[in-house]
């Protein structure tokens, strides 16, 4: 968890940053002074610029680079980097939390090795203006190159975004679970939560061939993100986590499944309030009275061989903070119904 009245922040500015050393090994939880508690010495500081190349601990930096902390301001865009091991092949969450500055249109650019996304940080989710980001990627090597850089690109260089709590774990690779077409229908299987983080984490928009923080979903927007969230500090309709539908109609979660044209099949769901305080008009209407959480289910028939299983919120949602919310979906599954076959009579 973030807090912005106390927590160090890191920013690196303009150039390259790297890291001291790869990991020998990677555990699922904070990176290497992630949090960035192990800051410069006062030796090592002119102002809020760090002038020793290893200054900071598990990490190297080159280029202006700046401690931010409470109640300090930063300059320009950053490049922040570390050198972390992996295991060639395997899938991989990385998760962070950054705060804007400015009231400008602001992204950051996170890349592993080869792999690269952008992650829009315009919309605040959150009333203290921190928000939690997760990115994904499949190793290609070891060891690989983690950066996150703001362009700097901003009309007032004073502004940028500040970034803090990086996290790393390892995702299972998308797979079917027995009796359900879909894959991560229960979205057990996702980014790293930290045990103090009461809001959850972004999971940002991707182009289809990305690498999902959801292993088996997609999700689709220009700038909007949904929310991954857990049982400990929301109410989660099965298992421990489930995905909040935070943006309205601008933001879809989906999956593709493989169908055959003219076949029935039944999607069966379940969605409801997460109990954080949204606004009441999200209570789900069944059986002629409100729940909180219901059970969902539609048959239809394919129309080709592959179909789209999307959710969306249709309303923008709020809760009291001013803060965007939305309904959870949870235990999601896609089965095939085998209707008998119509009997002929003859005389």
């Amino acid at each position: 968890m973030v807090e912005s009245t106390s927590t160090r922040c890191l920013l690196l500015l303009v150039l390259v940053g790297a890291a001291a050393e790869a990991a020998s090994g990677i555990a699922d939880g904070l990176l290497p002074n992630g949090n960035f508690e192990q800051g410069p010495d006062a030796s090592q500081l002119n102002g809020t610029r760090v002038t020793g190349q290893h200054a900071i601990p598990s990490w190297e930096i080159s280029g202006l680079v700046e401690y931010i902390q409470s109640g300090q301001n930063q300059q320009d865009g950053m490049v922040l980097a570390q050198l972390t091991g992996l295991s060639r092949r395997a899938y991989y969450s990385v998760t962070f939390s950054a705060a804007r500055t400015c009231a400008q249109a602001e992204q950051l650019n996170v890349s592993v090795g080869p792999e690269s996304g952008e992650l829009p940080i315009q919309t605040v989710y959150t009333s203290s203006g921190w928000d939690s980001y997760s990115y994904a990627f499949r190793a290609r090597h070891t060891t690989a190159w983690l950066t996150v850089h703001n362009a700097g690109v901003e009309e007032d260089p004073a502004c940028g975004p500040l970034v803090d709590a990086f996290a790393i774990k390892t995702l299972s690779p998308p797979h079917h679970d027995k009796g359900n077409m879909l894959k991560n229908g229960d979205f057990e299987d996702g980014p790293y939560i930290a045990p103090d983080n009461p809001w959850g984490l972004l999971v940002p928009p991707m182009d289809e061939d990305d690498v999902s923080p959801l292993p088996g979903w997609m999700i689709m927007s220009d700038t909007k993100s949904v929310r991954y969230v857990d049982a400990a500090h929301h109410k989660v309709p099965h298992g421990s986590y489930a995905v909040e539908l935070v943006a309205g109609s601008e933001c879809a979660l989906l999956q593709e499944a493989r169908t055959v044209a003219g076949r029935t099949y039944r999607l069966s769901f379940s969605v409801g309030d997460a109990d954080n305080g949204c606004a009441q008009p999200l209570a789900v209407r069944a059986s002629a009275a409100y729940s909180s959480q219901v059970r969902g289910e539609l048959e239809f028939a394919a129309i080709a061989d592959v179909t789209r299983v999307v959710f969306q919120s249709a309303n923008h949602y709020m809760k009291p903070d001013g803060t965007l919310c939305g309904p959870v979906v949870d235990d999601v599954s896609l089965v095939a119904v085998h209707k008998p076959a119509a009997r002929r009579l003859f005389k």
